[in-house]
């Protein structure tokens, strides 16, 4: 027989050739509506806003967007306090968000700083290549002081398996491919956006990361515990809705701080 059909999709068969039933294309059904919290919120729940109001002076507004909200109205953003913006531009190695070109351009000529961030699929392909097609579609960095190095978003896998299907040692490995390719091609290390509990579960609370901006995700009166090898946060993403279009972030300093965070 030199084709047919299986139960595991369709066979292909050339000559003599043993015959191997094809590989299924990974899927990215639902991919516009994965933004960075979407799984951590629907595992860990919503608890609360922080008690404290902060000031511009101790800390600064941002947000975070996808194609989830659609087009962002960018001067009314400005009008309602955003500083900062992190925008989604690709998901494993077969996804780029249809809004992002409106979003990340809009809030650059908004005068918003801003960067990109890529939904990890480490159950598709390897570090490398996602942070290379990151790179392909929008997640650059450039040295102009107005953007932000590019993010890895590290959260409950909305597909299947919580990690991925990977032990903590192979999720640490493909993490720091990840994280070493886009600091080889731009020259900064990427922020990594997380929740402790999914980071403790899925990399055994792996240390090896500090040197990498942390983007701690946790909806709560406090921000609680960091994930081991970092002691401070970059950005709390403390709400998944406020003021802001999407969820609402404070950067962990003032405006000089997000200048520093983007110059490097």
């Amino acid at each position: 027989m030199l084709g047919g059909a299986t139960a595991w999709g369709t066979v292909v068969c050339t000559g003599l050739a043993l015959c191997a039933p094809a590989t299924a294309a990974p899927s990215y059904q639902g991919a516009d509506d994965h933004y960075a919290g979407s799984q951590i919120e629907k595992y860990e729940g919503v608890e609360g806003a922080p008690h404290v109001e902060y000031t511009a002076s101790d800390q600064v507004l941002g947000h975070d967007v996808s194609g989830h909200q659609g087009a962002v109205d960018w001067t009314a953003a400005v009008k309602a306090g955003a500083k900062f913006v992190y925008v989604k531009a690709t998901e494993g190695t077969g996804f780029v968000s249809p809004q992002f070109a409106q979003q990340y351009n809009g809030s650059y000529q908004a005068g918003i700083i801003r960067g990109s961030y890529h939904f990890a699929r480490p159950d598709v392909s390897d570090g490398a290549a996602q942070a290379n097609y990151f790179l392909a579609h929008g997640g650059g960095w450039s040295n102009d002081g107005k953007t932000l190095p590019g993010a890895v978003d590290l959260e409950y896998n909305p597909y299947g398996e919580t990690c991925y299907g990977k032990d903590a040692a192979g999720l640490v490995a493909w993490i720091r491919s990840f994280s070493d390719t886009y600091r080889a091609r731009t020259g900064r290390l990427p922020a990594i956006y997380t929740s402790t509990s999914w980071w403790k579960r899925c990399t055994g609370n792996s240390a090896a990361f500090g040197a990498n901006p942390l983007w701690l995700a946790r909806y709560n009166t406090q921000i609680g515990e960091l994930p081991a090898g970092w002691h401070s946060q970059a950005i709390w993403q403390f709400a998944d809705k406020g003021t802001l279009p999407g969820d609402q972030n404070w950067l962990n300093g003032p405006l000089a701080t997000l200048r520093d965070l983007a110059i490097g």
